[in-house]
């Protein structure tokens, strides 16, 4: 389980991209974070966890360990499994309330949402709700467990 705050992965992205002059490099580094994801397994690439709202085919499971939810995806186009590794690393690991409350500031710092083409910028919201509506699930769960 990742240990450290929400707030601090998204300041090291928000640097990891200060690093990088051009928009060219900034898409090159999002397509290599992409090729880093772990490999999602064929048995998860089924139409109920395509995400709803994206342009390109993209497949995001949640599990829940250790109170902490885990994310894994994939995605057929390249900068599309970028961007979900990145949310991955800034969300995966943590606990429902904290997926729940983070701001993810990082995405209008680096300046994501201005290079994004339209599509690609609804699809990416369309990413972190569906990460939110796991952790909001994952909370319910939390309150049924104590409830019995």
């Amino acid at each position: 389980m990742n240990v450290k705050r929400i707030a601090e992965i998204e300041k090291e992205i928000v640097e990891d991209f200060a690093l990088f002059d051009s928009w060219e490099d900034k898409y090159e580094y999002i397509i290599d974070l992409g090729k880093k994801l772990d490999v999602l397994e064929d048995q998860y690439k089924i139409e109920e966890n395509k995400i709803k709202g994206c342009q390109s085919t993209v497949w995001l499971t949640a599990s829940y360990e250790d109170g902490a939810v885990v994310f894994k995806a994939d995605s057929d186009a390249v900068i599309v499994k970028g961007l979900i590794s990145m949310l991955i690393k800034v969300l995966s690991g943590h606990s429902p309330e904290d997926i729940l409350t983070a701001k993810m500031d990082f995405i209008a710092e680096i300046g994501m949402m201005t290079h994004l083409a339209q599509t690609r910028s609804n699809g990416l919201l369309a990413m972190i709700k569906q990460m939110k509506n796991y952790a909001l699930a994952y909370k319910m769960m939390q309150v049924d467990e104590k409830n019995k």
